[in-house]
């Protein structure tokens, strides 16, 4: 539906995937309703239905899209730009910030559990985040090889799968807890292992 859209009705059908966002985040997936959505985006069923003809289902999906999206958005302009150690521990501080903030709710996590991780759709939204995350974090290892400041033997695309499983668990240790010690030790340690990396002088 998105690329046969005009201009305006992709404007609109943003309007209200990000409307739906602030729902949901509001009051939760299981407890928000399409009425809550038409009437926070101030859209009628027809128009909504237009836009979404799955229904629920297919909003949760472009809302599980958008949320991902805003994952990586985040953690900008430093994972796009890891060139420097400065801009890694900034990533770093930008990851814990984001993470901290959010606390034991993840809206990605939620939507997942209303529309199913197995489904296509959602199995592709997961796949997707991660691979462009690995892709961001490898750039950023090869980078600092290009710089001279991590030796060119360090397999990027490996250093960036271990470091984003690491992340990863900190952030589920963090939904489950509350506590963002686990998060802060495996991205310090992922640094450490980075700048060991480093050229003999």
């Amino acid at each position: 539906m998105p690329g046969t859209l005009t201009a305006k009705g992709r404007a609109t059908r943003a309007r209200i995937v990000h409307g739906a966002a602030e729902v949901l985040r509001e009051k939760g997936v299981a407890a928000a309703t399409l009425d809550d959505v038409m009437a926070q985006t101030h859209t009628s069923k027809s128009q909504l239905f237009h836009y979404f003809p799955g229904g629920k289902d297919e909003l949760l999906l472009a809302v599980a899209e958008f949320e991902a999206e805003q994952v990586l958005e985040d953690q900008q302009p430093y994972l796009g730009c890891l060139d420097s150690w400065d801009a890694w521990e900034r990533w770093r501080d930008a990851v814990v910030r984001r993470y901290e903030e959010q606390g034991d709710h993840c809206p990605l996590g939620s939507l997942f559990l209303q529309i199913g991780r197995s489904t296509p759709g959602a199995r592709a939204v997961v796949v997707a985040l991660m691979n462009r995350w690995q892709e961001s974090l490898a750039a950023g290892v090869r980078a600092m090889q290009q710089g001279g400041h991590v030796s060119g033997g360090l397999d990027a695309d490996e250093t960036a799968a271990a470091m984003l499983a690491g992340l990863q668990g900190g952030v589920a240790i963090l939904i489950s807890t509350g506590e963002s010690t686990h998060l802060r030790a495996v991205l310090d340690w992922s640094l450490g292992r980075l700048r060991a990396a480093a050229p003999a002088r």
